[in-house]
């Protein structure tokens, strides 16, 4: 079995602010946003780097989004920047009025997303954002697993032409996929080969699927483990090439389990083949306060859970 090794924790916002800056180097038609949450969403260097390129819109999202769209017209890039919750929900009649309605060419950057928000509880933290995204007609819906593959996304949704939600975290986490990655939008990526069950995982939960992996093994499971970065376009390929032989998944996600990344793997399966699924996700509620691994634990997003998920679903091959 293929291992991977963490390099070193760090938080997948950061990822984010550096790819920014490298973007704002690179093309002067990169504009940043960002709603009075300049730190939190490491975006520090850009505006010290280009102040005129740089607007900082106050507690104000919804002009944020009417304000970038309307740069893409003059042929800005814009990027927003803030939290996941303020970057949808506070939002959706914005984005989907002005950005995916129009098709304009704004990139919603959101950290901050899931319960691993931690200790500013539920009215900040977001469950269902993926599934509000998802459902714009044309919008991509990318949710990145670390630092490096963050930081490649962003590089990459800048020359993708459309609406792109990008999703991303508050917490440090394992930083272990390659530094020169090349971040391919909608395909998905096989990190680890298996016979018995599919696990296909994104976000923060992908490292979890890699570490679920070792105990599994030890329990004589060979897990087939991929990373969807990429929950819109979904790779139904890669999807149906592992289920295909494993016949039984396990999906992992920091989101709601009605609207993400499960249902759209279920769809797959259903249209095209119909296969035994568990879900490790939340299950129909908000979070609440506490440390990241406190509520990962308590909401069952670990590498326990999905073990456990592995059980469920291989019982009912």
């Amino acid at each position: 079995m293929k291992k991977y090794i963490d390099s070193g924790k760090k938080d997948t916002r950061s990822g984010f602010g550096d790819g920014l800056e490298e973007l704002g180097k690179a093309n002067e038609n990169i504009v940043a946003l960002c709603a009075d949450l300049t730190g939190s969403l490491k975006m520090g260097a850009f505006k010290k780097n280009h102040p005129n390129r740089f607007f900082q819109v106050g507690i104000a999202e919804a002009n944020m989004m009417c304000m970038a769209a309307g740069m893409t017209i003059g042929g800005k890039i814009p990027f927003t920047g803030t939290f996941a919750n303020f970057s949808t929900g506070r939002v959706y009649d914005q984005i989907r009025q002005s950005i995916a309605y129009s098709d304009k060419n704004v990139k919603i950057c959101a950290s901050h997303a899931g319960i691993t928000l931690g200790e500013d509880g539920a009215t900040h933290q977001i469950l269902e954002d993926i599934g509000l995204m998802k459902m714009l007609p044309g919008m991509t819906v990318i949710n990145t697993c670390d630092y490096n593959q963050t930081k490649a996304a962003t590089l990459a949704i800048a020359e993708h032409k459309g609406p792109v939600y990008l999703r991303f975290g508050r917490p440090k986490v394992a930083n272990f996929t390659p530094e020169d990655q090349d971040f391919e939008i909608g395909k998905a990526i096989h990190l680890i080969e298996g016979n018995d069950v599919t696990i296909v995982a994104t976000g923060h939960l992908v490292w979890e699927a890699i570490k679920a992996t070792e105990t599994l093994n030890n329990k004589g499971i060979s897990a087939d483990v991929i990373n969807i970065h990429t929950i819109k376009p979904l790779d139904k390929k890669a999807i149906l090439d592992s289920v295909s032989k494993t016949r039984c998944i396990v999906t992992a996600e920091e989101h709601n389990y009605l609207g993400g990344l499960g249902e759209s793997v279920a769809r797959t399966l259903a249209e095209n083949l119909p296969t035994p699924q568990e879900f490790v996700a939340t299950q129909d509620t908000f979070g609440e306060s506490g440390t990241p691994e406190q509520l990962m634990e308590k909401y069952g997003l670990n590498a326990k859970a999905i073990v456990s998920a592995c059980e469920r679903v291989l019982s009912r091959k």
